[in-house]
């Protein structure tokens, strides 16, 4: 495919953006690369001018740039041609999806699969070998089932939402439309309800449910539980990594982030477009505000407020974070001091 034209076939996504003046340069771009492993016909991107070295390196033959003139003046002088987008990363993605699609196997329920004759089943829908679909479920139009799926009585699922393989969807759990359920997930089995007793631990039964909203993704193995009562909700489009446990009742709001081995126990109110990052905790019953961020590690058991970035286990303001970290790497040394201070005390008494 010429550079022109996918250009063209990225549309909006690239009217906004600058052209190389190199116009004669037209070339055929075959896929597309990291720009440190791009070859000859592939199309790559910088985000930055953290790897503005790389311009000089690539084999590319086409670069996604951010608006710097000094990037588009070396690409331009050793033949790269380029086009300008103050977000190279998002139209790089955008790029892929004009040379990879996700295999999407053609509509059928195979012959292995066991669907119960009360369940409601769309149109287009793949039903794959060996999955089971019980009593009172409702598939929606364009729904994708991998093999071996396990959906409990009475689940919801929207439309064009796919289920990857080995996944369970436990009952009453409602899915959205265009939702994306990655294999070992668990939706909606029973949360971690035991109550405390003079003869040992009494089990709560879980009556609760489970929704997802349109637009969730949900990384392998991770878990998201269903409360004792009322519901466990993750918000529109919130998008969650490998390896995260939800527990009951929490909340979840729209266009969050939540990377891998993240957990938060049960209760948890988080905003809208907060980012969690990987292995950040959150202790039972803790809100957090919208656009709050977490970074790695993050020891959650206060209130964070709108916006605010914590970091550190107990979680702490950034800013105070940085300075604590930078007066604990002099610690051996200030106990030092200390310690010869006390003796000049003693000394003097």
């Amino acid at each position: 495919m010429k550079f022109s034209a996918i250009l063209e076939k990225l549309g909006d996504a690239a009217s906004s953006n600058s052209l190389s003046s190199n116009k004669e340069n037209d070339p055929e771009i075959t896929e597309v690369a990291a720009v440190d492993e791009a070859t000859m016909g592939t199309l790559s991107y910088i985000e930055g001018a953290k790897f503005a070295s790389m311009v000089s390196k690539t084999s590319a033959s086409a670069l996604i740039l951010p608006p710097d003139e000094i990037l588009q003046t070396q690409a331009q002088e050793r033949g790269i041609v380029w086009i300008a987008t103050p977000e190279p990363r998002l139209l790089f993605a955008k790029a892929i999806a004009l040379f990879y699609q996700p295999w999407r196997p053609t509509p059928e329920i195979h012959p292995t699969a066991v669907v119960h004759p009360t369940a409601k089943i769309g149109k287009q829908v793949y039903i794959g070998p060996h999955v089971v679909i019980q009593q009172g479920v409702e598939i929606g139009d364009d729904v994708c089932i991998h093999p071996n799926v396990v959906i409990y009585p009475d689940v919801k699922i929207g439309d064009r939402t796919t289920l990857h393989a080995n996944c369970t969807i436990h009952e009453r759990s409602q899915i959205g439309a265009d939702c994306m359920i990655h294999s070992g997930v668990v939706i909606g089995s029973e949360g971690f309800g035991f109550v405390p007793s003079s003869t040992g631990w009494v089990k709560m039964e879980q009556s609760g449910y489970t929704l997802l909203e349109d637009g969730v993704e949900v990384g392998c193995n991770s878990a998201i539980d269903r409360p004792a009562v009322g519901e466990t909700r993750v918000g529109r489009n919130t998008k969650i990594d490998n390896l995260v446990q939800i527990g009951h009742s929490c909340q979840i709001g729209a266009g969050c982030a939540i990377a891998g081995q993240s957990g938060m126990a049960g209760g948890v109110k988080v905003g809208n477009g907060v980012i969690l990052a990987g292995q950040s905790g959150i202790t039972n019953q803790v809100k957090i505000g919208d656009r709050a961020i977490a970074s790695a590690k993050a020891g959650i058991h206060n209130d964070i407020a709108p916006g605010e970035i914590v970091s550190g286990s107990p979680a702490l303001p950034h800013k105070q974070y940085l300075k604590v970290s930078a007066i604990l790497s002099r610690l051996p040394e200030m106990y030092q001091a200390i310690k010869q201070l006390q003796r000049q005390l003693n000394n003097g008494d």
